[in-house]
C-alpha cells in the first residue's frame, strides 16, 4: 500500500489486459513452472479418461443413449481444456470462459434429454406417471415457494420442461457472439460492473436463463430420483450439479473478489487477471475429478429392458403397476397387455 502511495505501483497492476503468454512464463518461478506442468498433465489425462470412456459408451450403449451420455461425460474435459488454455495464454480467458459456456448450455438440455431416455422415452414416461404431478417447488427459482399448486404430468408439460433448458442452450450462443461483437467495438469488457456497460446487463440476463434452465433439470429430477435410483442417477446428478456451481458460481464469486481488489495484484497479472488466473487452475483440478469419478458411474452397460427395482414409483402418486417395453409390447406385472 505504501508502495501505491509512493507512486511505485508495477505496471501491470493498474493495466486492464491480462500479459501475453511469454510474459507470464518468463515470471515462473521454479514452483510455478512445476504447477504449470502438473495441471498440465492432469488435463490431458481427463482427455484420455474421456475417450476412453466415449469409446466405451459408443460400444456397449444403445444407440438411442449414446450420444446423449457422451455430451454429458464431455462437459468436465471440455472446461478443464478451456481452463488450461485460459492458463498458458491469458488473453483468451474472455474466448474460453464463453467456449465453455455455450458447450455446458448444451449439456444442461441434454441431461434433461437423458433423464427422460432413462425412462424409455417421453411416451413410456407419459404412460409410466399417467396420474402423477410434476412438484414445481424446487431451487433454484421456487424453493420457498411452497403455495404453488403440483402440475399434472402431460405432454405439454413435459414439452415446457424441454424449452426451458432448449432455451438457454440457444440463446446463450446468441448473448455470446453479441458479447464478443461489441468486444470488437469497444463496448464490452469482461469484469467492468458498471451499470452503463452492456456487461452487467448481459450477464444478467445470461444468469436468469441459466436459473430457467436449472429449474426445468431440477423439477424432472425431483420426479425420476426413485425410479431411475438403480441407474445412479442421484450420483449422476450430484456431479452436475457440482459442474454447475463449481463452474459459475465458484468463477463468479473469484471474479467479484479480484474486481474488487481483494485478490492482489502480482506482476505480471493485475487483480482480475490473476482472479482468472486461479478460478482456471481450481477448474483444472475439479473438473479432472469429476471426470475420473463421472467415469465410474457411467461405465455401465444399459438395457432397454428394466430391472423390477427401477421402476417404483415415487410416494405421494396414484400407485399404478410397474410397465416396461418388451420387444415393442408393453407388459404389465410380467404379462402381456391384450
Amino acid at each position: 500500500m505504501e508502495g501505491e502511495a509512493n507512486g511505485t505501483l508495477h505496471p501491470a497492476c493498474g493495466s486492464s489486459e491480462p500479459p501475453y503468454s511469454e510474459e507470464l512464463l518468463r515470471s515462473l518461478d521454479l514452483p510455478g513452472r512445476f504447477l504449470f506442468a502438473t495441471l498440465t498433465l492432469m488435463t490431458l489425462i481427463a482427455i484420455l479418461v474421456f475417450i476412453e470412456e466415449a469409446v466405451y459408451i459408443y460400444r456397449k450403449i444403445p444407440s438411442s443413449k449414446r450420444s446423449i451420455i457422451i455430451w454429458i461425460n464431455a462437459a468436465a474435459p471440455v472446461i478443464s481444456t478451456t481452463s488450461c488454455i485460459g492458463m498458458w495464454v491469458p488473453r483468451s480467458t474472455m474466448f474460453t470462459d464463453f467456449t465453455a459456456g455455450i458447450f455446458f448450455a448444451i449439456v444442461i438440455h441434454k441431461f434433461l434429454m437423458m433423464m427422460i431416455k432413462e425412462c424409455g422415452g417421453q411416451k413410456v414416461l407419459l404412460r409410466r406417471f399417467e396420474n402423477g404431478h410434476f412438484t414445481i417447488t424446487t431451487g433454484p427459482c421456487c424453493c420457498c415457494c411452497l403455495c404453488l399448486p403440483r402440475v399434472p404430468i402431460t405432454r405439454q408439460t413435459l414439452f415446457w420442461l424441454k424449452l426451458g433448458t432448449f432455451q438457454f442452450a440457444v440463446f446463450r450462443p446468441v448473448l455470446v457472439f453479441l458479447s464478443i461483437v461489441l468486444w470488437t467495438n469497444g463496448n464490452y469488457v469482461l469484469y467492468n460492473v458498471s451499470p452503463k456497460g452492456p456487461a452487467l446487463w448481459i450477464s444478467c440476463f445470461i444468469g436468469a436463463l441459466t436459473l430457467c434452465a436449472l429449474w426445468a433439470v431440477g423439477i424432472m429430477f425431483r420426479k425420476v430420483r426413485i425410479l431411475l435410483k438403480c441407474k445412479n442417477i442421484i450420483p449422476k446428478f450430484a456431479l452436475y450439479q457440482f459442474i454447475v456451481i463449481l463452474n459459475h458460481l465458484q468463477t463468479t464469486i473469484i471474479n467479484i473478489f479480484a474486481t474488487q481488489k481483494i485478490i492482489p495484484c502480482a506482476p505480471p497479472l493485475s487483480s482480475t487477471a490473476r482472479g482468472s488466473y486461479i478460478a482456471q487452475q481450481l477448474l483444472i483440478m475439479e473438473m479432472f475429478l469429476i471426470t475420473v469419478i463421472s467415469r465410474v458411474f457411467y461405465r455401465r452397460k444399459y438395457h432397454d429392458l428394466e430391472p423390477p427395482e427401477c421402476v417404483a414409483e415415487e410416494p405421494g402418486d396414484k400407485k399404478q403397476s410397474p410397465e416396461v417395453i418388451l420387444n415393442g409390447a408393453a407388459v404389465q406385472d410380467a404379462l402381456p397387455k391384450v
